[in-house]
């Protein structure tokens, strides 16, 4: 008799055991970061090949907001701002089909926040991350403490070319080995040596690629600073 309760007891204190571990296991569908996208990033249009490339380990979510807002932009009177809303809108479409990512339209509707103001919401309460090209969103989400994704900054670090004339921004961070040249890096690990940057260390400054050269430690790119 005694063997039988011991039996029933192992029993209980088992399924018991289960149902505490499967209670406070992580779910798998929550594990994933979201990505909230913005309306800006749909509209460029190389998050597609982001999203198929499988790297983005996340769930990309499209805010109703955002899809009202692109459906208003390609209703809108300039012709040039109809095909960059119907764009957005394809390529919401698109991303829906593409089988390395899961995408979720969030219905966000029924307030009166902005749709920016709905995406720091979201992604602040969600612990999630804002993709986006948009500079001043980029800043607003830095000052909450948001997590970004910028396709630009994306862009230029998984490019192996620059091109001659291109503009972009880089930080001086040391002298160069002739007089008045400062030196800075992109995100791929490139340097850039600018001209009569030297007094620049420190600084972000918008340059402009002149020539490119190809060493035995890597490619190597010379600018000079863009006057405004």
């Amino acid at each position: 008799m005694e063997w039988i309760i011991l039996i029933i007891s192992l029993l209980i204190l088992t399924e018991t055991s289960i149902l505490t571990f499967r209670k406070f296991r992580p779910s798998l569908s929550n594990s994933k970061r979201k990505i909230y996208v913005d309306t800006s990033a749909l509209i460029d249009g190389r998050i597609i090949n982001i999203a198929k490339t499988g790297f983005l380990g996340g769930d990309l979510i499209i805010l109703k907001t955002v899809l009202l807002e692109l459906q208003l932009i390609s209703d809108g009177k300039d012709q040039d701002k109809r095909n960059l809303g119907r764009t957005g809108l394809n390529n919401v479409a698109e991303l829906e089909r593409v089988v390395n990512v899961n995408t979720e339209i969030v219905d966000d509707t029924g307030g009166n926040k902005k749709v920016d103001e709905q995406l720091l919401k979201y992604a602040k309460e969600n612990k999630g991350t804002i993709m986006t090209i948009d500079y001043n969103l980029i800043k607003v989400a830095e000052a909450e403490k948001i997590p970004t994704l910028n396709v630009n900054e994306l862009s230029i670090a998984v490019r192996s070319e620059l091109e001659i004339g291109e503009h972009l921004k880089v930080r001086i961070k040391e002298k160069g080995s002739v007089k008045g040249q400062g030196v800075g890096h992109l995100p791929n690990g490139a340097m850039v040596v600018v001209e009569n940057a030297s007094r620049r260390i420190g600084q972000e400054v918008e340059v402009k690629i002149v020539r490119q050269l190809e060493s035995p430690s890597g490619r190597m790119a010379f600018a000079r600073i863009v006057k405004k």
